[in-house]
């Protein structure tokens, strides 16, 4: 499904090319009048699509692994948040782009999530406690994020906007080398940690009992997840609810007990890519791809809490 998404976006537009035109042009080979179109403005598009989807979803699932819970999506626990505060703030303030945003919003992820697990992390019950506390977090960022925006130019705070709102319009194939970069570091490591994160869901104690070293594990998992969400973020902005639904997604059809993290990578960039066609191709109007992915997280949010909600007075 992902490659026949991503062969579909380089196919469609406001010129139609054949799927051989496409991949004549994605091998290097020159095509009258695809080679640009193609190469040029579709297929960086595409690939941020892929490459960002994949990250939003293998570390939403990560930490709702880790954390034992659906909702503990960094877009929800406020490090989505705390990255997004610091890239604009990079935007607004010193005009960074490129490596320098990356830079910022890893930066602005990392440490925001080292201060909710440092409120969070003490005696019982610290899942709970983590959830509302980046809940909170997150809320205090966008604040400070809307106070930051306030005080820039008029085409500053209109490129912080259209980045916040998470689109692939206009973006490079240079731009792509961070995340990919870090996505080729950090996915082998993710599936190293696969199965003591798995054995976790038992419990901290019984998975410490049946040798996971639990603090490193977790350790592991944050400071990875954090850097390729953050560059994931830095890229495309802060693409809304793709970290929440992927997990759950890849456990339903994997089956429960089974490793979803690798498989909600693939979901994410389907999810992205799927979004990306909706809002560039058939709405009446084009719209920035997180527009299309808020729509259909939020509504799985509200259902997901009523859900829960059930489930407690049942």
């Amino acid at each position: 499904m992902v490659a026949a998404l991503f062969l579909t976006c380089l196919c469609v537009g406001e010129r139609i090319y054949s799927p051989s035109e496409a991949i004549r042009v994605v091998l290097g080979q020159k095509v009258p009048g695809a080679s640009f179109t193609v190469g040029r403005l579709r297929l960086p598009r595409a690939l941020a699509g892929l490459l960002a989807g994949a990250a939003f979803g293998v570390v939403g699932a990560c930490f709702q692994v880790l954390l034992r819970n659906t909702l503990a999506s960094p877009d929800i626990i406020g490090i989505t948040a705390g990255a997004n505060t610091a890239a604009v703030a990079g935007i607004i303030l010193v005009g960074a782009s490129g490596l320098a945003l990356t830079g910022m919003a890893v930066a602005g992820g990392l440490l925001t999530a080292l201060a909710i697990a440092a409120l969070a992390w003490q005696g019982r019950g610290a899942t709970s406690r983590l959830i509302l506390i980046g809940i909170a977090a997150g809320a205090m960022f966008d604040a400070a994020t809307m106070w930051v925006m306030i005080g820039g130019n008029q085409y500053d705070i209109q490129a912080a906007s259209r980045w916040l709102t998470g689109s692939l319009n206009g973006i490079r194939l240079s731009d792509l080398t961070p995340l990919a970069a870090v996505l080729l570091s950090g996915l082998p490591g993710i599936a190293a940690l696969a199965r003591p994160l798995d054995t976790m869901r038992l419990g901290e104690d019984a998975a410490a009992g049946l040798g996971v070293r639990v603090r490193a594990t977790r350790q592991a998992i944050m400071l990875v997840g954090v850097v390729i969400l953050a560059t994931a973020t830095a890229t495309t902005g802060p693409i809304a609810f793709v970290s929440l639904l992927c997990g759950p997604i890849a456990a339903h059809l994997v089956g429960h007990g089974r490793s979803c993290l690798l498989p909600a990578a693939l979901v994410g960039s389907a999810m992205v890519l799927g979004s990306d066609l909706i809002a560039a191709h058939l709405l009446v109007h084009s719209y920035p791809v997180g527009v299309v992915t808020g729509i259909v997280g939020g509504s799985y949010l509200i259902v997901l809490i009523i859900r829960l909600t059930r489930r407690e007075t049942a």
